[in-house]
């Protein structure tokens, strides 16, 4: 396969093309045994490790490091889309047109004569629109999937209940829920119980972070990378006194991660 030279600048488009080109051929006859093998249900997990390397490489806005990941999911949405031609189903200018008609339905304050004067005038909207686009009735939490990491979904189940009416009045409320967990979490007894409330407190604080506009998923991402930096200074403050975090106290690490904490 030929590609056009740099001098040339190919449109996004005619890359785009020429991606697709590539895919069609590894997965031809006499292309590569690997990609011809795989099915939908093998190049799921793939989809879903690229998708969170994308994130990383916002977290750590490594900008060059990004490009090369969204071209990574991009091949995910590609292979997809070749499967799926060649089982008969649809092809990857389908899904283009799809997104694309999807975009201008539910951006009306846009692409047609109504007007959306703030974010959650357009939120509001985009739901109201969603909810027409359904082929037969369903409840409102229906079309949050289920197959998500379970704090995203939790994230989008409070979101769709609270525009729906279904909230608390203010960021209080939410604050006396999660004293309200904690104490029933205190009071449980059996693992099974353990399990329920410690459930409630995690569904409940991601609820706080939607009334205090913080993305969960991103603070907790956060919250880990902090962990690790920490915990990293204090492996390498034992390592040059020659010993390892087994072979020292609690408290010599508690007084590290507390140097590292100053500092960070």
């Amino acid at each position: 396969m030929s590609f056009p030279s740099s001098a040339e600048t190919p449109s996004a488009g005619a890359r785009f093309d020429g991606l697709i080109d590539i895919m069609r051929r590894l997965r031809a006859p006499g292309g590569c045994p690997w990609d011809r093998e795989q099915t939908f249900d093998t190049i799921k997990p793939f989809l879903l490790e690229e998708t969170y390397e994308v994130m990383d490489a916002i977290d750590r806005r490594d900008w060059d490091e990004l490009r090369g990941e969204l071209g990574d999911l991009l091949l995910q949405a590609v292979f997809f889309a070749q499967m799926a031609e060649e089982a008969g189903h649809f092809n990857i200018a389908d899904s283009v047109d799809a997104i694309s008609q999807k975009l201008i339905r539910r951006h009306p304050h846009v692409f047609g004569e109504e007007s959306a004067a703030t974010e959650a005038d357009v939120r509001k909207r985009w739901s109201e629109i969603k909810a027409t686009e359904k082929s037969k009735p369903q409840g409102l939490l229906d079309a949050v999937p289920r197959a998500v990491p379970a704090l995203v979904e939790s994230q989008l189940i409070s979101s769709r209940a609270a525009q729906s009416g279904f909230d608390w009045p203010n960021i209080d409320g939410v604050l006396e829920k999660l004293e309200e967990e904690r104490q029933e979490l205190a009071r449980a007894s059996t693992i099974e119980e353990r399990e329920h409330e410690i459930g409630d407190l995690l569904f409940t604080l991601v609820n706080l972070a939607r009334f205090s506009k913080v993305d969960p998923e991103q603070a907790l991402r956060r919250a880990n990378a902090r962990f690790r930096e920490r915990f990293g200074h204090v492996e390498q403050r034992l390592a040059g006194q020659g010993r390892t975090p087994a072979q020292s106290s609690l408290e010599e690490m508690e007084a590290l991660w507390q140097e590292a904490k100053s500092s960070t």
